[in-house]
């Protein structure tokens, strides 16, 4: 409770202080002029009533301190003046701490509080937030579903707890949008627990100002579930429906879209997410960029008091899960690409993958003068010119930065034009003539020019680990060649990831970037973790995969955006079981590399769910109530807005799961 307290006292105590002492003098004149007229008395001295001399006034004063000072009757006459006045000064410090708090509580935190509301009502406000039942004659005690808590079992003790893990894993820099699930708070939205945002003085401020807050949740029939300790709560962010801009720019249906945003506003989603896609925004010519569609749309959620979270896409929009329509690349780059097709991806078998550009042309000049970062780079400049009001604002939450296919950090290894099938292995897509140069030259420095080639062992996009000389048990991947090539291989990844987001740190200042992994756990319990080589993730069973890339997210301050909200549930489908697959293996090992390195994580659903049961399992993965260190992500997007989610049946689950993240008791009804 005082942790919550002192996050919206803010860190400037010493103005507040000054401010303080300003308001106490200028309000206690008239108080001071009464209680001193025995002083003011003997200062008009003189037969002729003039004042006295400068020197002779402070000889006075000298004098009336040194009476007030030395023990005896003139003591006992002035202490009780004294005393009186140190308790007004403190009183009128307390009443100004409690007006501040108010205020941000108004203005930030959503609660309904009286205008002359006192510091009780401060503590009941906290109180239910926290899921407890506070009767007005004061009388408090926990709701059904906490019931009663074991000695030592507190808010409190769980609060101190998280605010001892956050002095020891605060990294250097923050994030600024997104507050920390483990370790930080950061600037513009501090996530509430009802879900809005509030606003913290400095940008990449991350000291140890983030706070825990708890909150009750109530399982289904009513069962209890302990109060979470969270660090500035958790966020609910649904993502748009793709196709709401079309290809020139223009919002599709603008009437049936406010509706929607109305309706989610209504139950207190915290904002939405929107992507904007680079084949439609620089669609004709280079660095001439449209975004009246996207100004239109950004103008609405802003006119509803949302968020927004924005995803710089760089890839094309068609062929994959949950795409139901087809936004390509921009028609420069492709008729680029028809001259010269290595900039795109290639397999052994030379086939072009169009869905985004190799990583062996970031720094070569093949797109009309311009390397592909420095095309990233404008792209996301622009955007931060043409909407800079909405950062200033507060109003763009997190930019997520798109790095490969989907979006996500990884090789486009298992494209299903290609043939691909699950729970097929996929295979390197390092044969375009630039990357090929790159590994040649690795080859070279090695001192084993014969190295420059991919592994010829390594079957076809739908092949099992077994059934290759190069991924079996004890194959080829961890011989010296293997271990030189997939070091090569998984490195480019890396460098990739840490050249464009550092460009998106230096195009984004002040604001929060993100990066999405994916969740790619079939053959995960082989030795060789196929499937996660061929996608760039060198994380056999002997190996940590993700720590590297972890570190490279640090090192920007960038957040982790990892789709796995509900993967670990999986183990018990017979695919998964017949691919050798471990959901929770890998859900564990990425989280565990990005609590290592003190990195946010945020999530989003990685199946379409409308029912209670999905709901809560989601729940559990977000908001953990058994993780003995108090982590939690700290932003949960729901993927994604449809005509289907606003059906009746699906839109109350789905308000419920909305009040559920944000800590508010649901009762168990059935529906």
């Amino acid at each position: 409770m005082s942790a919550d307290m002192q996050k919206l006292i803010g860190a400037n105590e010493e103005d507040d202080e000054e401010e303080i002492e300003m308001d106490v003098k200028e309000e206690d004149n008239e108080d001071h002029e009464n209680g001193q007229k025995h002083i003011a008395a003997q200062m008009m001295l003189g037969a002729d009533g003039v004042m006295p001399s400068t020197s002779h006034q402070f000889q006075i004063q000298q004098q009336l301190q040194e009476q007030v000072s030395t023990p005896g009757g003139g003591a006992r006459r002035s202490r009780p003046l004294e005393e009186k006045e140190r308790t007004k000064l403190r009183e009128r410090h307390r009443r100004a701490i409690t007006a501040r708090i108010l205020a941000g509580l108004r203005k930030h935190g959503n609660y309904n509080l009286r205008v002359r509301a006192d510091i009780n009502d401060v503590i009941a406000a906290l109180a239910r937030e926290a899921g407890w039942v506070v009767l007005p004659d004061g009388t408090t005690f926990p709701s059904r579903s906490q019931g009663s808590r074991p000695a030592g079992d507190s808010s409190a003790g769980l609060t101190s707890s998280s605010s001892q893990m956050l002095s020891q894993q605060v990294p250097p820099t923050s994030l600024q949008g997104v507050s920390s699930g483990y370790c930080a708070s950061v600037e513009y939205n501090a996530c509430h627990m009802k879900g809005v945002f509030m606003p913290t003085p400095a940008p990449y401020d991350l000291s140890s100002s983030g706070h825990s807050q708890s909150s009750g949740m109530v399982g289904n029939g009513g069962e209890q579930t302990e109060s979470l300790p969270l660090i500035a709560g958790s966020m609910e962010v649904i993502n748009e429906q793709l196709g709401v801009v079309n290809m020139k720019c223009e919002l599709v249906d603008p009437d049936g879209l406010l509706k929607q945003l109305r309706v989610l506003k209504s139950i207190n989603v915290d904002g939405v997410m929107i992507d904007c896609w680079w084949g439609i925004v620089e669609a004709d010519a280079p660095q001439e960029y449209n975004w009246n569609g996207y100004r239109r749309l950004f103008k609405m959620v802003h006119e509803l008091k949302l968020k927004l979270q924005v995803v710089m896409s760089f890839h094309e929009c068609g062929g994959n899960v949950g795409d139901d329509v087809c936004i390509p690349l921009p028609r420069w780059v492709a008729e680029i690409g028809r001259s010269n097709p290595d900039i795109f991806f290639t397999d052994r078998e030379g086939r072009r993958n169009t869905e985004c550009l190799s990583w062996g042309i970031d720094k070569e000049r093949v797109l009309r003068g311009r390397t592909a970062v420095e095309v990233y780079f404008d792209f996301m400049r622009s955007f931060r010119v043409e909407f800079n009001e909405f950062f200033e604002d507060g109003i763009i939450s997190m930019v997520e930065v798109g790095l490969g296919p989907c979006g996500e950090l990884r090789y486009p290894s298992c494209p299903v034009k290609h043939g691909w099938r699950y729970p097929g292995i996929g295979e390197f897509q390092c044969y375009d003539q630039y990357m090929l140069k790159s590994l040649m030259k690795a080859a070279e420095m090695r001192g084993h020019s014969f190295w420059a080639r991919g592994p010829d062992n390594a079957g076809s996009y739908s092949s099992h680990p077994h059934e290759t000389g190069f991924f079996c048990d004890e194959g080829d991947y961890d011989g010296y060649y293997g271990r030189f090539f997939l070091n090569w291989y998984s490195q480019l990844l890396i460098n990739h990831g840490d050249l464009v987001l550092s460009l998106a740190k230096l195009a984004f200042e002040g604001s929060c970037i993100a990066a999405k992994l994916p969740g790619i756990h079939w053959w995960y319990k082989t030795s060789s973790h196929a499937a996660e080589l061929t996608a760039g993730f060198y994380n056999p069973c002997n190996r940590d995969g993700y720590i590297a890339i972890a570190a490279m997210l640090h090192k920007h301050g960038a957040a982790l955006n990892f789709a796995r909200a509900e993967l670990q549930f999986l183990e018990q489908r017979e695919d998964l079981q017949e691919a050798l697959a471990n959901p929770q293996g890998l859900v564990w090992q990425v989280l565990n590399a990005a609590w290592e390195t003190c990195i946010t994580v945020v999530s989003e659903n990685a199946f379409v769910c409308h029912d209670r049961v999905g709901y809560n399992k989601i729940l559990e993965n977000v908001k953990p109530v058994n993780d003995p260190d108090g982590r939690h992500f700290s932003s949960f997007t729901y993927l994604r807005l449809t005509p289907l989610l606003m059906e009746r049946q699906n839109f109350m689950e789905f308000e419920r799961f909305v009040k559920r993240m944000h800590g508010e008791a649901v009762l168990y009804l059935q529906v």
